[in-house]
Parts: C-alpha cells; structure tokens; sequence
C-alpha cells in the first residue's frame, strides 16, 4: 500500500509494507535472535511491535510546517526572548534503531508573531519521532522554525544519551551527546546566544 509520509526534507511516497508483512518481518528477526517466535510469550509479540512502531515513528506522518501556522500577533509589543526548557525527547537512532533519550531547549525571539508554546513541544516530538541523527534532528528542528515563523533569532539545544553507545559498542552509560543549531540573533550576538545558554542553565 503506498503512503505519503514527511521525510526528512520533502514528502515522499513510499511502498509501506501491510500489517501482516511487518508481522511476518518481526518473526523474522525473533528467529534470527535465536528464539521461537510461536512459543506462548512470544506469540503476541511481533503485533505489540508493530503497533509500538506506529508510536516510535509517528513523526513521518506529520508536517511540522502545519504545526506552526497558527500564530498570534496581538503580544502587545512583546519581542524578547521564549524559551521552552526540558523539553523530553524520545528518538531512534538511524544507525541501529535503538532508542536516543534526552532533553531539548527552545528558544526565539519573535519578529511581530508569536506561537503557542506547546508547538515548540510538538515540533520536537515531529521530528524525534522518526529514525534521526541527533544533529540533523536538532538542525530540523531550529530551521523548520526559522523558515515558518521568520523570527529574529532561532536557539535550539539538544542533551541526549544514546543506547548504540550505552548498551553495545563501546558501552558508555554514563556519556551524553549535546548538539546546539543557533540561527539569526543566537548566531551574530554574543550576548543573545549567551543569555539563552545562562537561562537554560539556571
């Protein structure tokens, strides 16, 4: 069945494989990890995967450009600093498939338009709900902003862990990976991008 889903830099239309084609995938990779995927406590196994994909990779199927549309001009001169500290993140890593768990902060500085606050959350979760590499996710996230909203300035912040570090390969519990993208005012001022780094500090 074909479907249109957002990629990471357009819409594009992909062959998505049917229920029982991912199901049969799931027994597939049961069996290649050494196990029987029709003894009882895994019988109901590959149709929990499925069904836990369509929320891991939920991101595919929206436009974060929709997300931003509604603004609001009427902020009373308002042009300082919004920033959303602690935003949760739950990705996947495009490498291994395994799980990338953190935070993101986001920050701009409007130019006439404000959004509501929860976009900056759903953006977020739009772009980590799909197979990423922390730093193309966090560069989506401030452009996609930038490019919607025209502000003055974009900050964003990402501190995440990553379990293709943590639980193989070099088995690194305790590292994280911090990846900034700072865009217009955050870029050209000293004193913007450090303020912002103060405030999601404190």
């Amino acid at each position: 069945m074909n479907k249109t889903i957002i990629g990471h830099s357009d819409i594009q239309i992909i062959n998505k494989p049917s229920d029982e084609e991912a199901i049969q995938a799931v027994k597939t990779l049961l069996r290649y990890a050494g196990d029987d995927p029709d003894r009882e406590g895994l019988k109901d196994t590959p149709k929990r995967v499925i069904k836990a994909y369509d929320e891991f990779f939920s991101g595919y199927a929206k436009n974060p450009d929709d997300i931003l549309k509604r603004t609001f001009e009427e902020v009373e001169g308002y042009d300082e600093m919004v920033i959303v500290k602690n935003i949760d993140l739950e990705s996947h890593c495009e490498h291994h498939m395994v799980p990338i768990i953190g935070i993101a902060h986001v920050a701009y500085i409007p130019n006439n338009r404000v959004v509501g606050i929860s976009k900056l959350a759903r953006i977020v979760d739009v772009y980590a709900k799909r197979l990423q590499t922390q730093e193309t996710m966090t560069a989506q996230i401030a452009d996609t902003i930038s490019r919607v909203l025209k502000p003055k300035g974009v900050g964003v912040v990402i501190d995440a862990t990553h379990q293709c570090m943590s639980t193989r390969g070099v088995h690194k519990r305790h590292s994280s990976t911090v990846t900034s993208r700072m865009l217009g005012l955050f870029r050209s001022d000293p004193r913007t991008r450090s303020e912002f780094m103060d405030l999601i500090k404190s």
